[in-house]
């Protein structure tokens, strides 16, 4: 068996996938390079955006900066999603992940392969989930 074709049999690995999601939100939220590429893009809704008086800039910052991963909030391991206070309001954060080359329609094969992986990172009010 090729070491692909064994990749493919194998489990990701949480913690790389972790290190990556956590790498990706602190570039996408508040500018911090990654060790190595990693490809993703952000989104916010557009109730986060219209939020106004720096609200959404105050959620992207929390964001980046979240680090309060349990095993109630994050089951796998993955560091995918969170959950941050801003003024009251609860704003959720999720990363998924894509297939690099195929516009977002499939997920991603070998997650823990930045080469290969897209991540998107959402932004939003809960209320809009």
């Amino acid at each position: 068996m090729t070491n692909a074709a064994q990749h493919l049999t194998d489990r990701p690995d949480p913690s790389v996938i972790a290190a990556q999601n956590d790498a990706f939100r602190k570039l996408a939220c508040l500018g911090v390079p990654p060790a190595q590429p990693i490809q993703g893009r952000m989104h916010v809704t557009r109730s986060l955006m219209e939020a106004g008086d720096g609200f959404m800039a105050e959620a992207v910052k929390a964001t980046g900066a979240f680090d309060t991963f349990e095993p109630e909030n994050d089951p796998e391991g993955w560091h995918d999603f969170g959950a941050v206070e801003i003024r009251g309001e609860t704003v959720f954060w999720k990363i998924d992940l894509y297939e690099a080359d195929s516009d977002f329609r499939y997920g991603a094969e070998i997650p823990d392969n930045p080469a290969t992986t897209m991540r998107v990172l959402t932004i939003m009010l809960a209320r809009d989930w």
